[in-house]
């Protein structure tokens, strides 16, 4: 029988973005690329977030929602320099998956590593939404 880490409902799949790619602009679509890959007994997810510091990353766990943000701060002696040409990425971005509601904060492993966020999320069995047990009429 194969694991799954939560029941699909609602129309979301695991590990749906919260928002579609569409949402998103041209520089946030670079920002945060993302894999995820199934082992046998748990889901990694592979974020690349060069230039970031491991203090500026926060992940929380809300509703279902594993919600990943990080921000890089602009230095301040850069606002007061007139640049001809700013391609760097200064500034907030998020993105969240659907992981269900069994998982917690204790079960999710997370390190940050050489620009790269590596997060373990265990499978867990699927329940069943309804469970329908027979009354006994007399």
């Amino acid at each position: 029988m194969d694991m799954m880490l939560v029941p699909r409902k609602n129309n979301f799949d695991l590990f749906d973005n919260f928002f579609d790619d569409d949402f998103f602009t041209k520089k946030e679509r670079n920002l945060m690329k993302t894999d995820i890959l199934e082992k046998k007994d748990h889901y990694e997810i592979a974020m690349d977030l060069p230039g970031f510091n491991k203090e500026n990353i926060d992940m929380s766990l809300k509703n279902g929602y594993l919600e990943i943000h990080a921000k890089i701060e602009q230095n301040e002696n850069q606002e007061e320099e007139k640049y001809l040409r700013q391609e760097r990425f200064y500034g907030e971005c998020s993105r969240s998956f659907y992981v269900g509601d069994r998982i917690t904060e204790e079960d999710i492993q997370a390190e940050f590593k050489e620009g790269i966020l590596k997060v373990e999320i265990p499978k867990k069995e699927e329940i069943e939404e309804e469970t329908r047990k027979q009354i006994e009429i007399k």
